[in-house]
């Protein structure tokens, strides 16, 4: 994913800073316990097709 998108891009909830997970597939949003699926390079950012984060995940800096 480029760079400069990533840096453009907000949670749609909250509007907080989204993190790209390591191995480039979702992403990230902390507050909200939600992670936004990228499909072929592309971020899904429909609150229907995130998933919740794990307790594990949640606590993970």
């Amino acid at each position: 994913m480029d760079p400069k998108l990533l840096d453009i891009l907000a949670c749609p909830l909250c509007k907080g800073p989204l993190k790209l997970s390591s191995d480039k597939s979702e992403l990230i949003c902390k507050h909200d316990a939600l992670a936004f699926p990228v499909r072929e390079g592309i971020p899904v950012m429909l609150e229907g097709e995130a998933r919740t984060l794990s307790v594990d995940e949640r606590l993970d800096q």
